[in-house]
Order: C-alpha cells, then structure tokens, then sequence
C-alpha cells in the first residue's frame, strides 16, 4: 500500500467517531426554578435520585439550569423567559411563585411543581386527578395545617389569649394563611395578630412587635422566606423566649418550641424528580395526577418548653411524632 493510500485510511478511520458524535442529539435541558435563595442540598439530592430512577443523570445524559429569586417574586417572571429562551425542555418550580411565573410564562413546555398549597385553588391544575394542560407535580401539606398548628399553641398555653401570625405578604398565600388563621382563632376564642416580613432584616422587629403586643405565642406561616430560614427563626424564638410553632423539624432542633409538618420534605423532591424524568421520556403532564403528601408529624423540643417554663401535657407529648430532650 502507498503511503498516500495508507494517511487516507487513518484520517478517514479518525474522523468518523467525529462525525458520529456530532451526529448524536443534544443532551436535553432541565430549566429549575426556585422562589427562594438557592437549593436545600437535600431535597436537590432528592430530586437528583427521583431523575435517575427515572434513567437520568445530571451531567451524563441530561443538563440543569438553575435560577433563584432569592425571595424577590418580581424577578421570576424575567428568570422563566431566561429559561424558555434557553430552549429548556421541561421546567420545575420549587414553589408557589415559582410555580405561577411559569405557568404565565409559557403554554407548551411541560412544567413540574412542588407546592405547599392547593394547586386547584391556586390556578395551576384543572383538577388533582386530571391536570390538564402543561403542569402537574406534587402538593404538600401547609395551608390545611395552619388551623391546626393554632390549635396545638392553644393546648399547650390556654393562658395565651392574643397569639402572633408571622407572614410574608408577598407570598400568594398570605391572604389565604391570614384568613383562615382569623376563622380558626374565632372559633378557639383567640385573638390573632398578623405581623409581616418581606425580608430577614425584618425578623428582629418581628420579635420587638410581639413583645410590645404581649402575644403568649407566635406561628409562623408557610414561606420560601421562612422556610429557607427555619434554623435561624428557631434560633430566635428561644433567644426571645417566644413559644413559636413552624413546620420543619430543624426548626425545633434549632431551639423552636414545636413543629408540625409534612414528615419527609424531601420525599416531595424525588417525586417532581421522577415526574421529570417520565415527561422527559415522552409522558405528558396532563396524563400525570397531581401527587399529594399525606404523612405529617409533630416534633416538640421539652427542653426549650422547660425553658420557657411551660408544662407540656401528657396527651401532647403522647401524640407527638419525636420530643427533642
């Protein structure tokens, strides 16, 4: 063979793995957009591990593009363009405003949510069994728990007539959360006082406001503000010496009084994760129920109840899910 023949062969040997490769599709785009200040690393774990029980892996056959509000809702509406013009092919929302902004943003790219809300009340889904349209996901407990964090507050301390409801007014639950907490309060024979944050400059005065109203207690609502600053309220409802009841359980181990939530927040993650992973492989949203949580627990930290000198009664303590001595 001439030698001309011979560097013929090995270029054209070399150069069809190129072309080959080339030739293969584009790793598919995963837009993930989150209302709050970036990723818990455990429900981003989660999500990861429902895509690959799906069959995919971030960095080998499908690709994420993050983007967080960081708690400012008017700029989700710019970070979903951003992501439709990145050519996405399906979007999760971590939370309700999240959640909204991306429907409004667009009609045909498949949508995956986690919310803390009623999605059929908040306008996302047709109906929990049939979605319809372009988005389904998961819907966690929250809003239906308010009442009855109230009324747990009111076993624990019956003195307590006036009690604080700390919520975001931003957030497209505020009005729902206050609302149902007054009902619920009329009904206990308690007074609710609503107090705001829009940030966590604002906590402190949050605090000052319920010692100047002499509130006995205080809840705090569902928030993507609070919620990504669990560890830090629980850590200044004991150094203010406030009885607060949330719903994470960090918050308890934090120093807060009591929590009462979902059980697993991360399972609610490795749903929307699988989800993805089936739109990915060609199932449509529509086709998929909206996916409910329905275990809650109650975790009850008796050291910070010894603290505050409050006498947990045994029939709370008997119901509680964990108590943190």
């Amino acid at each position: 063979m001439r030698r001309r023949d011979f560097i013929t062969l090995l270029g054209g040997a070399a150069a069809r793995p190129i072309a080959a490769r080339a030739q293969q599709p584009a790793m598919p785009v995963i837009g993930y957009i989150g209302s709050g200040p970036g990723a818990d690393v455990n429900r981003l774990r989660a999500f990861r591990q429902g895509l690959q029980e799906s069959g995919y892996r971030e960095g080998e056959n499908v690709v994420i593009e993050y983007r967080w509000a960081d708690d400012h809702y008017e700029r989700l509406p710019s970070l979903a363009a951003n992501l439709i013009q990145h050519q996405v092919a399906l979007i999760f929302a971590g939370g309700i405003p999240a959640a909204l902004s991306a429907k409004a943003a667009t009609k045909s790219i498949p949508i995956v949510f986690s919310v803390a809300g009623d999605p059929v009340e908040l306008g996302l889904v047709a109906s929990l069994n049939r979605p319809g349209g372009n988005l389904t996901g998961v819907s966690t407990l929250s809003v239906e728990l308010g009442s009855k964090r109230l009324e747990l507050l009111h076993e624990l301390i019956p003195t307590a007539s006036l009690i604080g409801l700390l919520v975001n007014p931003a957030h497209p639950n505020a009005e729902i959360l206050s609302r149902d907490a007054q009902t619920a309060a009329g009904i206990l024979g308690l007074q609710v006082q609503v107090l705001h944050a829009t940030s966590e400059h604002d906590f402190d005065a949050v605090f000052a406001n319920l010692r100047r109203l002499r509130a006995g207690a205080l809840v705090i609502t569902n928030a993507d503000l609070f919620n990504s600053r669990s560890e830090q309220l629980g850590a200044l409802s004991a150094r203010n010496a406030v009885p607060t009841i949330f719903q994470f359980r960090g918050f308890v181990a934090a120093g807060g009084l009591m929590s009462y939530g979902e059980s697993n927040q991360n399972s609610s993650y490795r749903l929307v994760g699988s989800y993805t992973g089936r739109i990915l492989k060609g199932e449509k949203p529509a086709d998929l129920p909206v996916q409910q949580a329905t275990t809650v627990e109650l975790v009850i930290n008796l050291k910070t109840a010894k603290a505050l000198g409050l006498t947990v009664p045994p029939s709370l303590l008997a119901r509680a899910d964990e108590v943190i001595e």
